[in-house]
Order: structure tokens, then C-alpha cells, then sequence
């Protein structure tokens, strides 16, 4: 019989490569991947192209971040920058505040010693009755201190009223230098004008619950966030003594938020770390540049920014 010519058809046939080529056991390779392009950075939500500043002027900002006009600074913020004045002034206020402190009266001397006189081959040191054991004397164990701090001592500084204003200024005028301010270690957008001005919208808003929240929102729209998150992230145990009298964390300082009415601001941003809300009034070296380094980073409110137009330079 002949074989159907569709039979022959049907019949699978090998290509000559795997013909020829031995079959191997085993894993068969799988074909290269084609190499992953390399990713690119999500752009940031950049805020509208704002118009450009002259000397002395700065944007205000609405409270989503946006620019809403450009307004001159007060006149205060031509001073000059004097490190040495500010460094004076916050020395004051911070040796002002120290608590003068002493030991007791009779601290090293309740014991009842007696001094055997000379001539009996031991040292002249006061001892305990009936032994050998020395007291009283500073070089004893538990004897008094030889140089102990004086509880009269006067730590108080004084700085002329023409100083200190002038050290106040000079730290307002510090403000708007961006270099100084990231010298500082502030974290904030390159493209923010120092210093910063927002709305007086700001102290309009209610008090409600999530306050808080809602003041992280703010921030975040005006590309500060970064700063408070700075400052949680460096509190720290403090190092001696004094993480046991009541001072056991230290804390870098973050935004100084001045506004007219600061009670209702301080209940939305006033517990979030390093933050400080205060009125104008309350302005000195000390807030304005902490431990006499200038350049803090600092917001104003609109009416805030006009109070100052009335100080002298």
C-alpha cells in the first residue's frame, strides 16, 4: 500500500541545528533580559514660576504655598549684622537666668575631730575622736570642699538698653541672609525668600481638634516640614549631670513663628518639635538668634511684618 501523501505531512520534523546538535539534560538557559533603563527621579511639585525681587523685598505666601504678592521689608532689616553685639546680648539673658548656687553652711563639718598638736609624727589634720580617721579638712573623705561656689556670687550681666535694641536688630537683619540660615542647619526650599511672610490668614484660623495636623499641612505646602522633622529626629540624651535634674533631653530649635495674636497659632504649631510662636513684642536676641548664632529660620505673619515697620533701625 502507498502512504497518504497528508500522513507524511503530518509527521513532526526536526531543524537541522537540533539535528546535528546533541540533546543536554539539565536546566535550559533562559534568553537575556534586555537591561532596565535607568530610573528617573520623580520631579517635586514645584510652585508657580514666582516674579522676581528687588533689594529688600520679599513674597508673601498664601497658606497652600502659593505667591500671592511681594511686599518691601520694614527698615529694621537694614541693620547691621553684628555677631559680636548679638553674642553679648544673649550672654545676659542666659547669665540673668542662672540660679546662683552653694553648698550648706555646715556641709564637710558635722563630725567631731580634735587636732593632737605637733610633735607626734603624724600629719596636722583634724581627726575623729578616739581614731585615726581625718575630717573635716579638704583633702579628707567627706571633708568640706577647699573652693566651693558662693551662693552670693552675682552671675548678672548688664547690657546697655542702646546695646541690647541694636543686638535685636542685628539679629532681624540676620534673618533674611540665607546663607546664615543654612549655616545653622535649617532645612528649606532653595526657592523661598527669607523671610518667610505668610497671610494673616494664618490667625484667623479656628482652634479644633487635629490643629496640629492641620499646621503640619501648612508647613508642608510651604516647604518647611523638613526643618521639624530635623529637629525630632535630633533630640538627644543629654550628656553630665543634668539628665538627672530634670533637663534629660536636648533638642535642636526649629521655625520661629511670629504672629499678632500668638495663642491660637501656638495651638496649631506650637507643640510640633523645636517651634516657637511668639507676638512681635516678645522679639530679643536670645529667640531670634539661639545661642548667639543669627540666622534662624523664621515665618511672619503679614500684620506681624507691619508692627515692625515702626521700630527704629
Amino acid at each position: 500500500m502507498t502512504a497518504d501523501p497528508e500522513e507524511k505531512d503530518a509527521t513532526p520534523t526536526r531543524p537541522a541545528d537540533d539535528i546535528a546538535a546533541p540533546k543536554r539534560r539539565g536546566r535550559a538557559k533562559k534568553p537575556a533580559k534586555a537591561p532596565k533603563a535607568a530610573k528617573t527621579p520623580k520631579a517635586r511639585e514645584k510652585r508657580e514660576e514666582a516674579p522676581s525681587l528687588a533689594a529688600g523685598q520679599v513674597h508673601v505666601y498664601s497658606l497652600d504655598g502659593d505667591v500671592v504678592k511681594t511686599v518691601d521689608l520694614p527698615g529694621v532689616f537694614r541693620s547691621d549684622i553684628r555677631v559680636d553685639l548679638i553674642r553679648r546680648a544673649v550672654t545676659a539673658f542666659q547669665a540673668n537666668r542662672r540660679q546662683p548656687y552653694g553648698p550648706g553652711h555646715q556641709s564637710g563639718l558635722r563630725h567631731s575631730v580634735r587636732w593632737s598638736g605637733k610633735g607626734h609624727g603624724v600629719s596636722r589634720v583634724p581627726r575623729i575622736r578616739g581614731t585615726m580617721i581625718g575630717a573635716q579638712a579638704p583633702g579628707t573623705v567627706g571633708g568640706r570642699r577647699a573652693h566651693p561656689p558662693r551662693p552670693d556670687k552675682v552671675w548678672t550681666k548688664k547690657v546697655n538698653e542702646h546695646e541690647r535694641r541694636l543686638a535685636r536688630n542685628a539679629a532681624l537683619a540676620a534673618l533674611k541672609d540665607a546663607a546664615m540660615v543654612a549655616s545653622r542647619g535649617h532645612r528649606f526650599d532653595a526657592d523661598l525668600s527669607l523671610p518667610i511672610v505668610v497671610e494673616d490668614e494664618l490667625e484667623a484660623l479656628e482652634p479644633e481638634s487635629g490643629m496640629v495636623r492641620e499646621g503640619l499641612k501648612i508647613l508642608k505646602h510651604l516647604g518647611l516640614s523638613a526643618d521639624v522633622q530635623r529637629s525630632k529626629d535630633g533630640r538627644h540624651i543629654r550628656a553630665g549631670r543634668g539628665k538627672m535634674r530634670g533637663r534629660r533631653y536636648r533638642q535642636p530649635r526649629s521655625l520661629l513663628i511670629v504672629v499678632k495674636g500668638p495663642d491660637k497659632v501656638r495651638r496649631l504649631l506650637g507643640n510640633l518639635p523645636g517651634v516657637e510662636v511668639v507676638s512681635p513684642a516678645a522679639l530679643n536676641a536670645e529667640i531670634l538668634a539661639p545661642g548667639g548664632d543669627p540666622g534662624r529660620l523664621t515665618v511672619f505673619s503679614e500684620g506681624a511684618l507691619e508692627v515692625l515697620r515702626s521700630w527704629p533701625a
